[in-house]
């Protein structure tokens, strides 16, 4: 990476389904900007206008040991960095279960396309970086979130930023953080990346 150019970074909030909005923050150096996308079309537009050095993603982007896809019954239903949010006590749903197999297929399926593309996507969660920091979750407290994001250096967040936007600008401040040696990749190189604790 070139000392003069800022780290820029793609976090995504994805949503399940392209009829829900995914939240996108570029942060460029510190500075952040966000919005919402639906289709996948979109979501690789935005990442290919930003060319970013890393592009965390807010959904499962691996499989438990011994299935094949999602809907594969046999296996383990925790993968390594699922226990180790557990053992953290951080709050998490497992990716075998109910809505959160449809975010699975998406988030896999987007990781190759951004593969093919030649960009290095990495699941990120912002609720346990949120946990981390000592932050409010989105559900919580919005405005909380905001503040704190802000108060971690974050610039040009918008009051009306929607909870996708502020979890796409948290997920995109772990990566940052990260590509500067101060992220944990939790269960390995495919597991889920959150910030080193403080």
């Amino acid at each position: 990476m070139s000392p003069r150019r800022p780290l820029v970074i793609v976090g995504i909030d994805l949503a399940g389904s392209p009829r829900r909005p995914t939240g996108l923050c570029l942060l460029h150096g510190l500075r952040a900007e966000t919005h919402v996308a639906f289709s996948d079309d979109d979501i690789l537009d935005a990442v290919r206008h930003a060319r970013p050095d890393l592009v965390p993603i807010d959904a499962p982007l691996s499989l438990p040991k011994g299935r094949r896809t999602i809907h594969d019954r046999s296996g383990e239903h925790l993968r390594d960095c699922d226990r180790e949010l557990l053992r953290r006590g951080i709050r998490f749903f497992p990716i075998t279960l109910g809505p959160m197999r449809m975010l699975t297929e998406r988030g896999l399926a987007l990781k190759k396309k951004l593969r093919a593309l030649g960009y290095h996507a990495v699941e990120c969660y912002p609720g346990a970086a949120q946990d981390v920091w000592g932050l409010p979750r989105q559900h919580r407290d919005r405005q909380g979130l905001l503040a704190g994001l802000r108060k971690l250096g974050v610039r040009g967040l918008r009051k009306t930023a929607t909870s996708d936007e502020l979890d796409a600008a948290t997920a995109a401040l772990v990566g940052r953080r990260h590509l500067l040696g101060r992220g944990n990749m939790l269960g390995g190189k495919r597991g889920i990346l959150i910030p080193a604790v403080r």
